[in-house]
C-alpha cells in the first residue's frame, strides 16, 4: 500500500472506532487532512461544531483564523496536514479527556508515522502538553509558545489556539495576535531549513 491507502484506512479505522464515549455524540469523525507528502504537519486538541458537522478539522471560527495565520507567513493550507489529537467532537466543545486521548492515540502515532514530519506545530496547550508530556509539565501555553521542543527527532514547536487569539485580540507589540505572527514566522524559517 501507498502513503495515500494507507492514510485513507487509518480514517476508515477512525470511521469505525468506538473505543471512547465520543463515538456516541458525533456526527462524522475528524480524522485530518491536508497535504501528507510535506513535512509539516499541525495538531490542535479536538474538532468543535462546525468540524463535526463537515468531518475537516478547523473550519469554524477558530480554524478561518489558523487558515490566515497559516497563509500569513506564505504557507497554504492545503500544503500543510492538519489533524487533532481525538477525532470526534467532545460535547459542548470541553478538553477531550485523557481516556479519550488515550483511546485516539494510536490513530494519531499512525499519522505521524506516515506522514513523517520535519516540524510538529501544536495548537494549544492541550496538544503541546500531550505530545511533550513531562518536557512541560505545569508550564503554561504562553510561557513555552514559539520555542523548538524535540519529540521523537521531530521538531515540536507550540503556538497559541485561535480561539485565545478570539478571546484576546490586540495586535500589538508583545500581545496574542502578534507573538503568534512572529512564532509563524519562526516555524516559516525552520521550513525553509528542512
Amino acid at each position: 500500500m501507498d502513503k495515500n491507502e494507507l492514510l485513507n484506512s487509518i480514517k476508515t479505522d477512525i470511521a469505525k472506532c468506538q473505543k471512547c464515549p465520543l463515538h456516541s455524540s458525533r456526527t462524522n469523525t475528524v480524522p485530518g487532512e491536508g497535504n501528507f507528502e510535506n513535512r509539516i504537519m499541525f495538531i490542535g486538541e479536538g474538532p468543535g461544531a462546525d468540524e463535526d458537522e463537515q468531518g475537516i478539522p478547523f473550519v469554524g471560527r477558530s480554524g478561518q483564523l489558523l487558515t490566515k495565520i497559516i497563509e500569513s507567513v506564505g504557507f497554504e493550507r492545503k500544503e500543510v496536514y492538519i489533524t487533532n489529537i481525538v477525532k470526534c467532537r467532545p460535547p459542548g466543545n470541553r478538553n477531550p479527556e485523557e481516556s479519550e486521548m488515550k483511546a485516539c492515540s494510536p490513530f494519531l502515532e499512525s499519522q505521524i508515522a506516515l506522514i513523517n514530519p520535519k516540524i510538529i506545530v501544536t495548537v494549544g496547550a492541550v496538544p503541546t502538553k500531550w505530545i511533550l508530556k513531562e518536557q512541560v509539565d505545569k508550564v503554561g501555553i504562553t510561557k513555552i509558545r514559539g520555542q523548538i521542543f524535540n519529540w521523537r527527532g521531530i521538531k515540536v514547536i507550540p503556538v497559541l489556539h485561535p480561539s485565545y487569539l478570539l478571546r484576546n485580540p490586540s495586535t500589538a507589540e508583545g500581545k496574542p495576535k502578534w507573538q503568534t505572527w512572529q512564532d509563524m514566522l519562526f516555524i516559516k524559517k525552520e521550513y525553509d531549513t528542512i
